[in-house]
């Protein structure tokens, strides 16, 4: 090697260096793609707040809705690799790829920091609604074919498909209206504009201010905060939907920058303020390492492949 190649060679070595020991060397922004407001939004400023505390930077959220929550996402794959733009990551960026074309492809365009919970769904009513029950919203559908309507966060979505799902097995037609997030789709509800909500828990606080009635969940078990409300499985569908998410960065990240972002999100995983957050909408820890997230990613990836074949859905 001549001496003006090691010198090049050299140079580049200890900028890549310096590089990584003084990350982050600016606020780091942090994608949330659905609307402020929302449950998402609400947990992952919590939990941006206190990783940034970690990293000894701010960590900005940055609000990039639509497209059923991969618009964030698709925009963020495209940001310079640098661990200063990252998002949250939906279930549907699994999803989308196999029902329409993406500008991103979930298995190389992003680079996995950590897995960090999934969500609680149900379907809620207005308070003043005339059903008291799933069985009673049911027994209402199949008498007006057409006429229900509910608001998700967007086609494709897990309560998009999921809705659809449970109509396919009841033989019962309902319209979906999507909106960008719970703020919008909580409000549509109030305002009578659709009949139904089937969401995350942003509409908690309403369920318990007696301003919206909560007719089911869908995890596996009863929560604490609604034993009564029956879920899926209590009423006889094999049925559990809880899309898991983390936080990912663009493709081709310095694998100590990773590490770095990593350490700082599971120490702000293990906070009480993070895990009084995540009681506060019934979420769960489900914490998974870089690599491990990297493979759970790619068997979801192929598991979302399968079911929307069955369905055959296309947006």
């Amino acid at each position: 090697m001549s001496k003006a190649l090691f010198q090049i060679v050299f140079a580049a070595l200890v900028s890549f260096s310096a590089t990584a020991q003084t990350f982050p060397e600016r606020p780091i922004n942090l994608v949330v793609p659905y609307s402020a407001g929302g449950s998402t939004d609400v947990v992952m400023r919590v939990l941006a707040d206190i990783a940034g505390k970690h990293l000894g930077q701010r960590m900005i959220v940055e609000n990039r809705a639509g497209a059923g929550g991969t618009l964030g996402p698709a925009w963020m794959a495209n940001q310079k690799p640098d661990g200063h733009t990252l998002a949250q990551m939906p279930i549907t960026v699994f999803r989308y790829p196999h029902m329409t074309k993406t500008a991103f492809d979930p298995l190389t365009d992003f680079t996995w920091i950590i897995h960090l919970t999934g969500y609680t769904f149900g379907v809620v009513v207005r308070a003043d609604a005339p059903w008291k029950t799933w069985k009673e919203f049911l027994a209402f559908a199949k008498a007006n074919p057409g006429k229900v309507t509910y608001s998700t966060p967007g086609n494709g979505t897990s309560l998009h498909i999921t809705m659809e799902e449970i109509a396919r097995r009841e033989g019962i037609t309902w319209t979906q209206v999507p909106y960008k997030g719970y703020a919008e789709a909580g409000q549509a509800l109030l305002g009578g504009h659709v009949m139904a909500t089937a969401d995350s828990t942003g509409w908690a606080e309403m369920v318990d201010a007696g301003r919206m009635r909560l007719l089911v969940t869908w995890g596996p078990t009863r929560t604490k905060r609604w034993p009564n409300a029956p879920t899926l499985k209590d009423l006889g569908y094999d049925i559990v939907q809880n899309s898991p998410f983390g936080i990912a960065g663009p493709k081709n990240m310095d694998p100590r920058t990773v590490r770095i972002l990593h350490d700082a999100f599971k120490r702000a995983m293990e906070d009480p303020e993070f895990q009084k957050i995540l009681d506060r909408y019934d979420q769960d820890l489900a914490y998974l390492n870089s690599e491990d997230y990297a493979k759970f990613v790619r068997k979801l990836y192929e598991e979302e492949g399968v079911v929307i074949k069955r369905m055959g859905l296309k947006l």
